[in-house]
């Protein structure tokens, strides 16, 4: 959430940079900025009447004391007045500020200056390029087929037991999953990340302060009775670890990682996209966080990018690194890098990253502060990014890994799975 101080004071610039995204926002900037005026004038008024309320409070007790009750009684009769009027204004107060952040929460994050201008995934920067596309002497098979074929994963089974979308990984197929999260969380530690068993349940107030309530509640699976959330990636227990704290700047940054199943319901998905592992409503993944201050923000996400980069050049996988444009950017955003690896039976791309840096978008709602020495406390900067999500790094290694008499696994796994290929039964 964009602080109230920054839309007033770079108005203008902030309108513009939300172009980007494809918005017009300057009537909701002006509402914004209308409401916040009316908010502090309200709050000055009601600050006039309980002041006022405080000096006849004290003036009744001295009258009483000098014996003149009927000016006491009169007194007495105007606090009242005052107190009346005064719980008028908290009601106003109330009533604004709900308008506000109404407003508040609908304005998304302002891109940065290098986030590149398009609507949609088509006009994403390709930044870079790494590693050998697969080649075959045969016509490779893409990983729906493998995996059925020779009972690495069941998704009939998983269809009975849930509902499309929640597979069931079998033998090899749960022991290759199992070493690539080990894999990942080992990398992540071994890069000054602390590893972290969060929740898998999160409340409302942790939806919010990560941005997932209210833009995304409709993606949620959400338990009614209770009010809570499965969530949808490890980000939000994890960033909300520090939800209304004040950290030491010598305490920055904060590296955290989990391993985490994701839920989430996918809707509107269709066609090629949720074949297999493609999308699934569960799936697996470990990510990584961090906590820093402004002025490290970037250097922290060029750091991110890399820890990503580096697993997939150890799994020997080609892959690409996009900057995501404005269209294509998420609500809470302001910088967005995708990994995409690719798929040798399927023939594309598939994204498996997403690191983004927030700035100070989710710090605002999450009263998440650092201060320096003994100056006034001020909003982190806040980074996640997947590292990595689980089930098209599985479609990746195990299509372009194919051969005409198994899958090979990448070496870098081989201390993890115990075996060194997947050899299909003659």
């Amino acid at each position: 959430m964009l602080q109230t101080t920054y839309i007033k004071e770079n108005r203008a610039e902030l309108i513009e940079r939300l172009t980007v995204r494809g918005i017009d926002a300057t009537e909701m900037v002006d509402q914004i900025i209308e409401l916040d005026d009316k908010r502090k004038s309200t709050q000055a008024d009601l600050d006039s009447i309980l002041a006022e309320s405080n000096l006849i409070a004290k003036e009744i007790g001295a009258l009483y004391k000098q014996g003149k009750a009927d000016e006491a009684n009169a007194a007495k009769a105007k606090a009242g007045e005052s107190k009346e009027a005064a719980s008028g204004y908290q009601e106003a107060m109330a009533s604004v500020q709900e308008s506000l952040n109404q407003l508040l929460y609908q304005l998304p994050n302002v891109p940065h200056l290098s986030v590149p201008n398009g609507n949609s995934d088509a006009d994403n920067e390709l930044v870079s390029v790494h590693g050998t596309k697969p080649s075959f002497a045969f016509a490779p098979v893409p990983h729906w087929d493998l995996v059925k074929t020779h009972n690495l994963v069941d998704f009939e089974l998983g269809v009975k037991i849930t509902g499309a979308g929640f597979p069931v990984y079998l033998g090899k197929g749960a022991r290759l999953q199992r070493s690539l999260i080990n894999f990942f969380l080992d990398e992540a530690r071994d890069a000054g990340y602390t590893e972290i068993i969060p929740p898998f349940v999160v409340n409302e107030a942790s939806g919010f302060g990560t941005g997932q309530l209210p833009d995304k509640e409709g993606q949620m699976y959400h338990m009614a009775e209770d009010n809570l959330y499965m969530i949808p990636t490890a980000e939000v227990p994890l960033t909300n670890i520090f939800r209304d704290v004040i950290l030491k700047e010598e305490e920055l940054p904060k590296k955290l990682t989990a391993y985490s199943p994701c839920f989430r319901r996918e809707a509107g998905s269709y066609g090629k996209d949720v074949k297999g592992l493609n999308r699934l409503h569960q799936f697996d993944k470990v990510e990584v966080v961090q906590v820093v201050a402004p002025e490290k923000s970037y250097e922290a996400l060029d750091s991110m990018v890399a820890h990503v980069t580096g697993l997939l050049d150890k799994l020997g996988l080609h892959y690409r690194v996009l900057r995501l444009c404005g269209g294509d950017l998420g609500f809470t955003s302001a910088l967005t890098y995708d990994m995409e690896v690719w798929s040798g039976g399927q023939g594309r791309w598939l994204e498996v990253s997403s690191v983004s840096n927030f700035e100070t978008f989710q710090a605002n709602r999450l009263k998440l502060r650092y201060r320096k020495g003994t100056d006034k406390p001020q909003l982190a900067h806040t980074l996640n990014g997947s590292a990595l999500a689980l089930p098209r790094i599985m479609a990746a290694l195990i299509e372009n890994n194919q051969t005409e008499t198994g899958i090979n696994i990448p070496e870098v796994l081989h201390q993890y799975t115990g075996f060194k290929s997947i050899e299909f039964d003659a």
